[in-house]
């Protein structure tokens, strides 16, 4: 399953709804903003993977500062994130911004108005000038932004 929402307000990419939906938005972005064209379908799935590896090492990295916040025991949740079906979240957002050493921000419809928010940032540490954007769709879904709404 692909969804691809686009409208006069943003460039959006569609992502497959895989359990690696993240990964794959995070990794389009990273290549977006590195300058380079965008990945291959079979490309975003080899560079997700890798990511997600990544991410998984860097939260064990950070083990006494993020288990705490974690919902699930911390060695069964790095267990289950090591999985390529497994959603990731917040977590992984911010350890993708430290692996990447660069600035996520992730972008949500507002019901009101219908236009795209900003609901949060990771990564100010390694600057705010062009990050990786995402839009999440409140449901667990992660798609790619290819410009600032």
């Amino acid at each position: 399953m692909e969804i691809t929402i686009m409208d006069d307000d943003n460039d959006e990419h569609g992502i497959p709804g895989d359990g690696s939906c993240l990964f794959r938005a995070v990794v389009y972005g990273a290549c977006l903003r590195r300058g380079k064209s965008a990945p291959s379908e079979s490309r975003q799935k080899e560079l997700a993977d890798e990511l997600r590896e990544n991410v998984v090492n860097e939260l064990i990295k950070r083990r006494k500062d993020t288990e705490w916040y974690l919902e699930d025991e911390f060695d069964r949740y790095v267990c289950q994130m090591r999985q390529s079906h497994v959603w990731g979240g917040e977590p992984e957002l911010l350890m993708a911004s430290h692996v990447l050493q660069m600035p996520i921000t992730v972008y949500m419809p507002d019901k009101t108005s219908n236009k795209l928010k900003v609901i949060t940032e990771y990564g100010h540490e390694y600057g705010t000038h062009n990050p990786i954007l995402v839009r999440y769709d409140g449901c667990g879904h992660y798609d790619a932004l290819k410009n600032k709404p």
